[in-house]
């Protein structure tokens, strides 16, 4: 009997290579992996529904799910975590000091709707009393003009939030001066290459990182994983057999970090930041599954609502197919 023929979209992480290169193989599917990067992929999942399933930012697929739609549905794998203190960046020249300094001004965002903004967004308000109705929002194309939002907004009169328009790019207005800061998934060009009028907020990002992961236990969730409704409707079998692969791989993956003989990955102390990141993070950061992580969806969920992006909260339940909310055990 032939299996299903599948293609899925989904970054190159080290914790699903194990899928990309055959070594684990979903239960009854052919799986066809095109890794591609995340901003293509989302675009083209969100827009056109291009792949069988797909790696999708969180924060889009729970605004999805909220505005009623049924397009594609997840699964609870998680393949992207990032902590995101990192990712505000500023111009030297604006006076910006500390968070609290940045109430009332101009900051870039390629999308008010991407995860890592909607994180950082929520933790300044939560942690630092810097509300996002207290912003004026700009958003863009960081490196490229002419980004826009990969699903329209319909947001509340108090969020102030306006294209820069389609021949500007974030990271040239912040390192004018045009914008007083930048909150970016990806490093901005000027910090790159050391412009001296560019500069993260936090001095040490990973300090602030690390306490805010010993008072929340939070480590953010970027993106999980989505699955074509029509192929669920005809195979609902499907959803569980993906989530196994991808646990399974991600086991695989991480099986090959501690005490392996020979550094898998260029990094010359890899094993002593991993037994770091352990005693830090505990031994199961990186998990997948519903009940390890329905506090950190709940998170992301409650700062969507807070930053007009929903009008209600969905339930975490309702968020992920039901076969995947529970295993079968021995």
């Amino acid at each position: 009997m032939s299996k299903l023929r599948l293609t899925l979209a989904c970054g190159d992480y080290d914790r699903v290579a194990p899928l990309k290169e055959g070594r684990v193989q979903p239960e009854g599917i052919d799986l066809n992996f095109i890794p591609l990067e995340p901003e293509e992929l989302f675009f083209r999942m969100a827009r056109y529904q291009d792949f069988d399933a797909a790696e999708m930012s969180l924060a889009s697929y729970i605004i999805h799910r909220a505005q009623g739609k049924k397009m594609y549905q997840a699964i609870p794998v998680f393949p992207s975590r990032m902590f995101r203190h990192s990712a505000i960046y500023v111009n030297a020249g604006a006076g910006i000091e500390k968070p609290q300094d940045l109430r009332g001004r101009r900051i870039g965002v390629p999308e008010y709707q991407m995860t890592a903004v909607v994180w950082v967004k929520g933790i300044l308000s939560e942690f630092y009393g810097v509300p996002p109705t207290e912003v004026h929002w700009l958003t863009g194309g960081q490196e490229e003009p002419g980004r826009k939002e990969r699903m329209p907004l319909s947001l509340p009169p108090e969020f102030r939030v306006e294209p820069i328009g389609n021949d500007r790019t974030l990271s040239e207005m912040l390192e004018s001066g045009e914008l007083d800061a930048l909150i970016a998934a990806r490093t901005p060009s000027p910090f790159l290459r050391g412009s001296c009028k560019v500069r993260r907020l936090f001095a040490d990002p990973v300090r602030e990182e690390q306490e805010y992961f010993r008072r929340t236990g939070i480590f953010p969730i970027m993106h999980t994983v989505v699955i074509r409704s029509d192929i669920l409707d005809s195979a609902p079998w499907v959803a569980l057999s993906l989530y196994k692969a991808f646990e399974r791989a991600r086991r695989v993956a991480l099986q090959g970090v501690a005490g392996a003989p020979a550094l898998r990955y260029s990094l010359a102390w890899l094993q002593h930041y991993w037994a770091e990141e352990e005693r830090l993070l505990g031994p199961d950061a990186w998990a997948y599954g519903l009940a390890k992580n329905r506090r950190v969806v709940e998170t992301l969920s409650r700062y969507l609502l807070e930053q007009g992006l929903i009008e209600e909260i969905v339930p975490v339940d309702e968020l992920f197919f039901p076969t995947t909310h529970e295993e079968a055990k021995i």
